[in-house]
Parts: structure tokens; C-alpha cells; sequence
């Protein structure tokens, strides 16, 4: 398999070099080599399997969009606490492994010091460039989050209409309807499995394309199918899920109904007219929603282990 090299001192795109208490570069006096061993860590595993960047951009939403981004996420359950990865919502999340890789690794070099909130920033930003989007710098300096409740899961599902997807964006990430449109752009990779759409194919659906929904009924006739959320350039960060969109070719409800809802129709159009607009445009906005509700100082915790909570002394 052909390996993708990305040489990472040097930035398409400059973002601030603060972003309230987090700051680009934290950790370069207290673990000098922390980005460069997520970076060699994520590229080996994208080698292997390309997905891991659909992957890590799902991870990374589902963790700041409950609580901020503080790696709740990451926390297995125990007998007396049912934690976010229960939620059905949480459902073929995944790239735990590679984010529990990465903290044994750093663990060696650098001992309680970088965050597993800070490794799914710094992965998901290795990953999407590798897989051709925008290369950005992120602000780190996160802490880990103390808590994890199944219940506090309120992630609207894809067949929510707009307003309320954008109400959500709005009120638990501080984000505006055009930077949720644009950070739908990361469906430009990943999969859709069959029950999160199902809803779409029992009767003719005017606002899918016949020869698209022709290949989903037949596809769906396996009730574990799935199919890319861009049925064109599946594993590349580009813009082109914009253009799907456009030509009524969203698998989603929700991604389809954002190229036809008055209120974000025109984003769409703007982003799929212009791909350097968007790779800005994606890279800031994964800044700022990666920023969302974060620990800093001496609040929350650096976890030893990113799926357990540390011992209480």
C-alpha cells in the first residue's frame, strides 16, 4: 500500500496561536516529542486503514458535544456507572484502540503529562490531513473530564430537522448554523449503516436521487449494509459531499435537507463553489468547536489510562 508522508512543521492554514487558556505548542517544554509520536502513531494506522479519519472525526464530536471536549467519551463503564459510550447515540463510534496507542506511548515518554482530550484534538488533526483536508495548527492544553453519564447523551439523530440540529450546535458547542454546515463537511468520509437511513427508502423519497435510492433498497436489503455518506470521494477531506448534496444525493436525511432548508441552502451552495474557502473555513471550525466547554489549570485531570477515571488518593 502506497504510504502518504506529511512533513508537519509547516501549515497550509494559521489558526490563533491561543485560544482562551489553550495555546499552541503546550507541550514543548514539558514533552518536546508529544505531537510528533500522535502524528507517527495516526499515520501508521491510516497506512493500514483509511477510515480511521471518519473515525476520529465522529470521536471527536461525539466527546466535545457532551460536556466540552474533555474525553468523556473514552471512559468504559463500570458496575455503578453507565458512561457515554453506552448510549445508542455512541453506536459504531470507534478508534478507541488507536487513542489508547497513542496515551501508552506518551505515558513512556512523558509520564501524567498530555491529556487524553489533547490526543483526540491532535489525532483527528493528523488524520484529516493525511487524508488530503486542510493541514492546521491546534491550540492543547486540555484537561481530562471527571465525568461520564450515558444519560447526558442528547446528540440530535439524523433524522432531526435543521432547526433543532442547529438549535444543538448552538447551544451546546457555541457554534453558528454556518460553521455547523461546515463542520458537516466531515461526512465528505465515513459510512452510513442501514438502520440511519432506513427511514428514507419505505416509500419514494422526492428529495433523494431515483438511481442513488435504487442502489440503497437494494443495498439495505442486509440490514448490517452500509454505504458512504459521499458516494464519490469517500476517503478524501474535500468538498465534494457539498456537490453530492446539491444533486439530491445525501444519504442522510439531515445531510440532504441541508442543500434544501432555506436557512443553510446557501452555505452549502458557497462552500461547494469554492474548496480553499472550505479547507479555511473546516480548519477553523474544528479549532473552535475543539475549544468547546475544555478543562485547563488544575481542573479535571491528566488520566494515566484514557478509558478509567484515576485513583482517588
Amino acid at each position: 500500500m502506497m504510504k502518504i508522508n506529511v512533513i508537519w512543521p509547516f501549515f497550509c492554514i494559521i489558526v490563533p496561536l491561543a485560544f482562551g487558556e489553550l495555546k499552541v505548542g503546550f507541550y514543548d517544554s514539558s514533552c518536546p516529542k508529544a505531537e510528533s509520536i500522535v502524528n507517527k502513531l495516526v499515520q501508521n494506522r491510516f497506512n493500514r486503514d483509511k477510515t480511521i479519519t471518519a473515525a476520529l472525526l465522529r470521536l471527536h464530536f461525539h466527546d466535545c458535544a457532551v460536556r466540552g471536549c474533555d474525553a468523556s467519551i473514552l471512559i468504559n463503564s463500570t458496575t455503578s456507572n453507565r458512561a457515554e459510550k453506552e448510549s445508542d447515540t455512541n453506536d459504531f463510534v470507534r478508534g478507541f484502540d488507536l487513542i489508547d496507542e497513542v496515551k501508552e506511548n506518551l505515558e513512556s515518554a512523558c509520564p501524567s503529562t498530555v491529556s487524553c482530550a489533547d490526543i483526540i484534538t491532535l489525532a483527528t488533526r493528523t488524520a484529516v490531513a493525511l487524508s488530503g483536508g486542510p493541514k492546521y495548527q491546534v491550540p492543547t492544553g486540555r484537561r481530562d473530564g471527571l465525568v461520564s453519564n450515558m444519560d447526558d447523551v442528547t446528540i440530535p439523530g439524523p433524522a432531526a430537522p435543521v432547526s433543532i440540529i442547529s438549535q444543538f450546535f448552538n447551544r451546546n458547542l457555541g457554534l453558528t448554523t454556518q460553521e455547523m454546515v461546515i463542520l458537516f463537511g466531515a461526512h465528505t468520509v465515513g459510512v452510513a449503516h442501514c438502520n440511519f437511513f432506513a427511514g428514507r427508502l419505505s416509500s419514494p423519497d422526492p428529495t433523494m436521487d431515483p438511481a442513488l435510492e435504487a442502489k440503497l433498497v437494494k443495498l439495505c436489503r442486509d440490514r448490517d449494509a452500509f454505504t458512504p455518506l459521499d458516494q464519490n470521494t469517500s476517503l478524501l477531506v474535500d468538498n465534494d459531499f457539498y456537490h453530492q448534496i446539491l444533486a439530491k444525493k445525501g444519504v442522510l436525511q439531515i445531510d440532504q435537507q441541508l442543500a434544501l432548508d432555506k436557512s443553510t441552502k446557501g452555505f452549502v451552495t458557497d462552500l461547494a463553489s469554492d474548496e480553499a474557502k472550505f479547507e479555511k473555513s473546516f480548519a477553523n471550525a474544528m479549532v473552535k468547536m475543539g475549544s468547546v466547554n475544555v478543562l485547563v489549570g488544575s481542573q479535571g485531570e491528566i488520566r494515566k489510562k484514557c478509558s478509567v477515571f484515576n485513583k482517588r488518593s
